[in-house]
């Protein structure tokens, strides 16, 4: 039997999920949890041969989840299942050695397939993803201009960025124009919205 965690905030879904899968005799769906706290719980409880993720998840988020499985050094393969088709998001989960990366529109016979393959030894990636990592492009951005554009994407004044890093507000607005003209933006609001479109946020 193939042993699975499924980790997805959105009930219904995760309840289809649990239920497909349950008509298969190789599989048995050991927990099913709404977060990423309850899905580190059970992943240390159960031990299950694979974990399903979605990224976006209260608490602790899918990715970091799998960089979590990865450093306490437990066996289970992580298979991530989400809607966003950044190159970031796929970057991330290939630098966690994920096996599987699949959207949910795929078909659930697509799933179930990729499930068997990854307890085979093969990693699975959804088609559209795997093109999206390709065309991708590496992150521009430095550390600190990722951080002045999260904080803007927070709603933070210049001013209020520059007491909250103990900054000069001259040294953010050299940061935020160095990110702006990076990302060919037109504005800190639109620079963000951008680097949060690529998953660099």
């Amino acid at each position: 039997m193939i042993r699975i965690i499924i980790a997805e905030d959105q009930k219904m879904l995760r309840g289809a999920f649990a239920s497909l899968l349950r008509f298969e005799d190789d599989i048995e769906v050991v927990a099913e949890v709404p977060d990423g706290e309850q899905a580190w719980e059970a992943i240390r409880h159960h031990q299950p041969d694979i974990c399903l993720l979605d990224i976006e998840m209260p608490g602790i988020n899918g990715l970091e989840l799998a960089e979590n499985i990865r450093h306490a050094g437990l066996p289970c393969k992580i298979m991530i299942v989400t809607t966003f088709a950044r190159p970031g998001y796929l970057q991330k989960a290939m630098n966690a050695q994920v096996e599987g990366y699949l959207l949910k529109d795929e078909p659930i016979d697509f799933l179930i397939e990729a499930i068997r393959r990854i307890m085979k030894g093969e990693r699975v990636v959804s088609t559209d993803l795997a093109a999206a990592l390709f065309m991708k492009g590496e992150n521009p951005l430095s550390e600190r201009e990722i951080e002045m554009l999260r904080l803007t994407k927070e709603g933070m004044t210049t001013g209020e960025i520059s007491k909250a890093l103990f900054l000069t507000t001259g040294t953010v607005r050299n940061y935020l124009s160095s990110a702006i003209q990076k990302l060919e933006a037109d504005s800190r609001q639109q620079a963000a919205a951008i680097a949060e479109d690529k998953g660099w946020l």
